[in-house]
């Protein structure tokens, strides 16, 4: 037997993967009937007993902000700065990292820059409002 080069990776659903063991071990086709229709085959689902986890929020590096809002980095670096924007957290090398909600935010931005405001009067909107009652 000659070992070749030609491998490939296919993705099979889990139904075939099932088929083709019953079949590797000598199973008929009145056997693989039972076997289906007794079997919930589900690919993806967790395993029986386990329980998932919440998945934790996408954050997003300056770069992908910039790659998917089209705004320059500098711009976004500005608007932080500037305090129209509030980074989630920090890499560990200090790399800044954003929530989903800045795409929201820079979309308010640009509409607010479009209906005529001053960066000053968009900071000022977006300042967290101090109203002790007094």
């Amino acid at each position: 037997m000659a070992l070749t080069s030609d491998l490939r990776v296919v993705s099979l659903p889990a139904q075939d993967v099932v088929y083709s063991a019953l079949v590797a071990q000598g199973l008929g086709q009145a056997d693989l009937e039972q076997f289906t229709s007794s079997t919930q085959v589900q690919a993806g689902s967790p395993r029986p007993g386990a329980t998932r986890r919440p998945r934790p929020p996408k954050l997003y590096r300056m770069a992908e902000v910039v790659a998917y809002s089209g705004l320059s980095r500098q711009t976004v670096h500005n608007y932080t700065s500037m305090g129209l924007l509030r980074e989630a957290d920090r890499t560990g090398g200090g790399h800044r990292l954003y929530d989903e909600s800045v795409f929201q935010r820079l979309d308010d931005v640009a509409e607010m820059r479009k209906d005529g405001k001053s960066i000053v009067e968009i900071r000022e909107h977006f300042a967290p409002r101090n109203d002790t009652g007094a």
